[in-house]
């Protein structure tokens, strides 16, 4: 995945790179990867670079060059840098109070700003006049590198270590661990230091490998990371990479429609016994919580107290359909969105009576999610398809204005063309309890074999 698609620009942002570990390398690649897009691409900096650095870029001239020849630079090149001034090997960016001016009168398409420093250390925490942000920034990337991992947490290895210890407690000296990281990218005056209430914020976790146990790791570090709510997305991978971005983790959530009536049943079906003293409804929350999913929202209508009673204690959170009565499924799905975070980025639609979803399902989907393959997924066991589905929070609003007849497939069969297929190998995507003779063939293709009494 390249820079652009895991950080979503858009034309007219303002892009600043702040923390360790790769900034100066992911802001050149993001330049040129917009550049050979045919963006017209203004980098800067309100710190320094070295005189080297300059010559990574297309083209470097002076800010106050003016706004014609400074426009002229980006026709030829594209991708321009601009600096105040060049002394003793140092290169002085522009200050945040030339930001304003250069959105106002020089024709690019984004601007792009290293607005701190680390002194070529892999992961830091800011000094009180760190870092340098524009408060015109729309979109803020904090940096970390995972070559931190195991280093010593002295002014050696660490850039700043003394405020980590002071907010923390980390023994100074002692190697550096995976959570840590975590806890300084998501703290609000360490890694997420001056960011603009209104900018959005992908953290990026440098020199990531492409597999193994430490592509585990970073894993880990963003979804700790992504605890904090400010920050919609983290990015992992290597900047200097022909792909740059291995997988881009964000919050996802779950909502389980488990509000029917079960007239077909005769009797409440997400109640039914299942496997270890659990009933279908327990074992499917439990299902998504071994998944990792930090946002389960099991949506009730009918038997509403008897489903909580046994969700609740779970830590899950329960919604209650209250048009459960006149409003079908696709009620009880608008009532798990409207209650979703506003940072979860897309949730996965479980039905509740399927009890045989499994792990590795909701594996696959998360993991293609993550790896760009696109934001309306649907499993498929030989070319049929089934739940649960991944979608979007693009195309929540649909199925927000779908009227009380509606269904999920009708959005679904409007954004046709962006749907992406996941090949599984397991039917129980295909399988749920609508009958008594379903209920019993879905224990015995698990395994369960003796139907408890009635």
């Amino acid at each position: 995945m390249k820079l652009k698609q895991a950080f979503d620009v858009a034309r007219g942002d303002v892009v600043a790179f702040v923390g360790a570990g790769g900034k100066t390398s992911a802001l050149i690649g993001l330049g040129y990867e917009l550049s050979e897009s045919g963006w017209r691409v203004l980098a800067t900096t309100t710190t320094t670079l070295s005189e080297e650095q300059l010559n990574l870029f297309p083209y470097a001239m002076r800010y106050d060059a003016g706004a014609q020849a400074i426009s002229q630079a980006l026709n030829q090149n594209s991708f321009v840098f601009l600096y105040d001034r060049i002394a003793s090997g140092k290169v002085h960016g522009v200050t945040v109070e030339w930001t304003p001016q250069l959105l106002d009168t020089i024709d690019s398409d984004v601007l792009l700003i290293e607005a701190d420093k680390s002194n070529g250390m892999p992961l830091k925490a800011p000094y009180d006049y760190e870092p340098i942000i524009p408060p015109e920034a729309s979109l803020v990337v904090p940096m970390a590198s995972l070559s931190a991992l195991g280093k010593p947490l002295d002014n050696e290895h660490i850039y700043n270590p003394q405020a980590m210890t002071e907010k923390y407690g980390f023994v100074e000296n002692s190697p550096v661990k995976s959570p840590w990281l975590a806890q300084i990218l998501r703290h609000e005056d360490l890694g997420l230091k001056g960011i603009p209430e209104q900018a959005r914020v992908v953290a990026f976790i440098n020199q990531t490998p492409e597999r193994g146990y430490l592509r585990g790791r970073a894993r880990l570090i963003a979804r700790l990371a992504l605890q904090s709510k400010r920050i919609s997305g983290v990015a992992l991978g290597s900047v200097r990479a022909a792909q740059p971005v291995h997988e881009l983790q964000r919050p996802v959530g779950a909502i389980v429609l488990a509000g029917g009536e079960s007239s077909r049943m005769g009797q409440p079906k997400v109640l039914l016994p299942w496997e270890k003293d659990k009933t279908i409804i327990e074992h499917i929350t439990q299902q998504l919580i071994r998944s990792r999913l930090e946002h389960i929202h099991v949506v009730t209508g009918y038997y509403a107290d008897e489903v909580k009673s046994l969700i609740k204690p779970m830590g899950a959170r329960v919604v209650h359909n209250r048009s459960h009565k006149t409003g079908e499924m696709v009620s009880s799905l608008k009532a798990g969105l409207r209650a979703m975070p506003d940072n979860v980025a897309a949730t996965l639609v479980v039905l509740g009576d399927q009890p045989r979803i499994q792990p590795k399902v909701i594996y696959q989907l998360l993991f293609a999610y993550a790896q760009g393959a696109g934001d309306l997924l649907i499993p498929s066991y030989k070319m049929r398809r089934g739940h649960p589905i991944l979608i979007g929070r693009q195309y929540w609003h649909d199925i927000l204005k779908l009227r009380r007849n509606g269904v999920l497939r009708d959005v679904i069969n409007m954004h046709s063309d962006k749907i992406t297929y996941i090949n599984v190998n397991t039917d129980s995507i295909l399988r749920d309890v609508d009958t008594p003779e379903d209920y019993r063939q879905e224990r015995l293709r698990a395994g369960l074999k003796d139907i408890p009494p009635q």
